[in-house]
């Protein structure tokens, strides 16, 4: 090699050494190694994995900016989130008024994103505010492994006076619903839509029905179609009505009447159950506002994705809590075990739920003071979802006889909630029905 070729080849490497580390400095690599971010995928086993599938943003009737609830829910040891406002993703061009009452909401999320995140314009009605699509802001927030944002939408209908509401997770496109000749038609024609843009986009879409006892809305006689395969035994939202009254039956009582009918009459599969926030107040922490934080799913699944998510879900591989957790739920042939990740200074109550087989399925109408029947889950009798062992201890197991319809547990706390959905509630896990 002569030496101008030497002296030539001597500067390029020099040059390119200089761009490397100004390249470096302008844009620093990752800290974390590729091994340390992908680490989840190598690891032995399913994990648990915390999210909520209900929760509201100024898409539609929340109070707050989908970044910031976004980033409460990841700070708040959360895996995944829906963000799952009414009728709408979040998703084209949308600004937001800034009225008065909203203008510390804006600075707040000025002072976590900073100026250059926030987009404001000026128009003759005042300054608004862009509202950031899921597209754009996930990336800020999504971490593999760690935190996953899934895209959903409430399915917001009303038949006559009756909500009927449903959450449609991983969906593509926004689902219009529509309307049926009754209140449980109106449920089976939009679970239907749903499964079809499944079936046509190959997304792993799942939908559940949402607080029936909302605007006592939804009976439990309206859940028996066979689409319906998941809906919410815990709603945070403090309208919704969890535990009925005198003459409309609990949704967790609701759950099983529904299970019994399904599997003793109708040959349909189970119905799993969820816990949710419906949370659309973020800035005023109190009993009475639909906060987040109070009701949860916990999924073991093998990685953090939306379609692993769902795969496990569809499977039965979760527990829905309000605040205890389950260090294990193990079923080995016919023995089916509990054990509790317990808290200090904690007591817990573990109790078996089941309805066997041969218990009756009828029902009687309830009636008001005239006599008249009411539009209102039956009454039924009181051997469907009958407690049939019950523990104290940190760890309990239950063995199934072959004579149960279906088994779940129900794990009761003494702690008091924090912010509770309502006054004096105490923390609960709530597993899975399971069959013989």
């Amino acid at each position: 090699m002569s030496s101008r070729s030497r002296a030539m080849l001597t500067i390029a490497c020099t040059v390119t050494a200089l761009s490397t580390a100004v390249a470096w400095q302008s844009s620093p690599p990752n800290p974390e190694p590729a091994s340390r971010v992908i680490a989840p995928l190598r690891q032995p086993g399913p994990h648990y994995w915390k999210g909520n599938l209900h929760t509201h943003s100024f898409w539609s009737d929340g109070d707050d900016f989908p970044e910031m609830i976004a980033d409460w829910y990841k700070r708040h040891g959360y895996h995944f989130l829906t963000l799952s406002d009414h009728n709408v993703l979040s998703e084209g061009d949308r600004w937001l008024n800034v009225t008065k009452d909203r203008e510390p909401i804006v600075q707040k999320y000025r002072e976590r994103f900073g100026d250059r995140w926030v987009e404001e314009r000026d128009t003759p009605n005042g300054t608004q505010v862009r509202l950031k699509p899921l597209a754009e802001f996930r990336s800020l927030l999504e971490e593999p492994g760690k935190y996953l944002l899934i895209p959903g939408e409430e399915i917001t209908h009303r038949y006559g006076l009756y909500p009927v509401h449903m959450n449609a997770i991983n969906l593509r496109d926004v689902i219009k619903p529509i309307n049926g000749p009754s209140v449980a038609e109106a449920v089976v024609v939009n679970l239907r839509q749903v499964h079809a843009q499944r079936k046509k986009t190959g997304w792993l879409t799942l939908v559940s029905l949402n607080h029936p006892n909302f605007g006592w809305g939804i009976n439990a006689e309206d859940m028996l179609c066979e689409e319906l395969r998941f809906f919410e035994v815990f709603n945070g939202h403090p309208s919704v009505r969890n535990y009925g009254d005198k003459t409309h039956a609990s949704v967790e009582r609701m759950w099983d009447i529904i299970l019994a009918t399904r599997l003793a009459k109708l040959r349909l599969p189970i119905v799993y159950g969820l816990a949710t926030d419906d949370a659309h107040s973020y800035h005023t922490m109190a009993v009475g506002k639909s906060n987040p934080g109070r009701g949860w799913i916990m999924v073991k699944a093998p990685y953090l994705s939306a379609e692993a998510i769902v795969r496990a879900m569809e499977a039965g591989d979760f527990y829905l809590s309000s605040g205890v957790t389950l260090k294990d739920i193990r079923r080995s042939g016919t023995k089916l075990t509990i054990a509790i990740q317990p808290e200090q200074g904690v007591k817990y109550k573990i109790q078996f739920i089941a309805t066997m087989q041969g218990a009756s399925v009828d029902s009687t109408p309830v009636k008001d003071d005239k006599g008249e029947p009411l539009n209102v889950t039956r009454i039924y009798s009181p051997e469907m979802g009958k407690i049939v062992a019950e523990s104290d201890g940190l760890e309990s197991s239950y063995t199934l006889t072959g004579k149960e319809l279906y088994v779940r547990a129900k794990v009761t706390s003494t702690r008091l909630h924090p912010n509770p959905y309502q006054k004096s509630d105490v923390e609960v896990a709530w597993t899975q029905p399971m069959m013989p």
